[in-house]
């Protein structure tokens, strides 16, 4: 094969912390198109190490850190932003002089700190694929989830170009779109689209929840637009938390964004303005519709 990624990526053993939705999918991507020379799993159960390995997902997993990190070229932590960060410092003697160390958590700014304080003989390389389904685990791992999806990479300042490079070939390689971003500019950003829209899914369910109490008929009439709108309601919600309880900030910032704009609906309604009401609806479908044209929609 004539890819350069693929060349360059021949070589590696890439070594994924945790094989849940993420680390899945990534594992049995490499390992489908072989990729990589060798795509090793950590996990915390045997049986979870059972299963990545009768499933082809890796050519070996286990719950030891040593055998698992010794050999590893790139370590891809692949856990809840909180329990990440702690392994990195965990897990930091175990790895090999020039190891590249990245991840695919949500947030960045923390996750970038621990990389920082990872020893000198390693190179981190912060990472983000946008991406993901509401259902979680190693069953629901796709090797197509990364296929179109932005990764955005945050480089630290002690890492060498090849080490950035090598995370950003291993995200074409899935099928991704690289995008280098600013930690700070990044949880920002995702707290826009990724994490206000998962708390607007859990604000209408717990809502349609109240007025349940009163009258449980509100679930018999719901239909294709509350279920679609409430999809996100059902994310993981140990990961959820990880991802509001690290990036909390930029979260409440959007929400006071948010709640800006409710007010202002609000207000168009409570005075009758058919005017300016019509104005903030067409915006907003212009622009969803820029974003995702029909043609575009599932």
């Amino acid at each position: 094969m004539d890819d350069p990624d693929f060349t360059a990526l021949q070589p590696l053993q890439v070594t994924i912390v945790g094989l849940g939705l993420m680390g899945g999918s990534l594992a049995l991507r490499l390992k489908r198109d072989h990729t990589v020379r060798r795509v090793v799993g950590l996990v915390r159960r045997a049986e979870s190490a059972a299963e990545a390995e009768q499933m082809g997902a890796v050519d070996f997993a286990t719950t030891d850190p040593s055998s698992a990190l010794a050999n590893a070229d790139v370590v891809v932590f692949s856990t809840p932003v909180r329990v990440l960060t702690a392994q990195l410092r965990q897990f930091a003697p175990f790895f090999k002089q020039g190891a590249i160390i990245t991840d695919v958590g949500s947030t960045k700014r923390q996750i970038m700190a621990e990389l920082a304080a990872l020893p000198p003989h390693v190179h981190p390389v912060g990472s983000h694929p946008m991406c993901g389904k509401e259902t979680s685990g190693l069953a629901a791992a796709d090797p197509h989830l990364y296929d179109g999806a932005t990764w955005v990479v945050s480089v630290p300042e002690r890492t060498p170009p090849h080490a950035a490079e090598t995370v950003r070939r291993l995200a074409r390689a899935v099928g991704a779109k690289p995008l280098s971003l600013a930690p700070a500019r990044h949880d920002r950003l995702v707290a826009t689209i990724s994490h206000l829209p998962y708390l607007l899914s859990a604000g209408l369910v717990l809502t349609a929840k109240s007025v349940a109490a009163d009258d449980p008929q509100v679930w018999h009439v719901a239909a294709s637009g509350f279920r679609d709108t409430s999809r996100l309601a059902a994310s993981n919600v140990q990961m959820m938390l990880d991802i509001l309880l690290t990036n909390q900030d930029s979260v409440l910032e959007m929400l006071a964004h948010f709640g800006d704009r409710l007010d202002a609906l609000a207000d168009a309604i409570r005075a009758g303005d058919e005017s300016q009401l019509r104005a903030m609806l067409d915006a907003a479908a212009q622009q969803r519709t820029a974003l995702f044209p029909p043609s575009s929609s599932p």
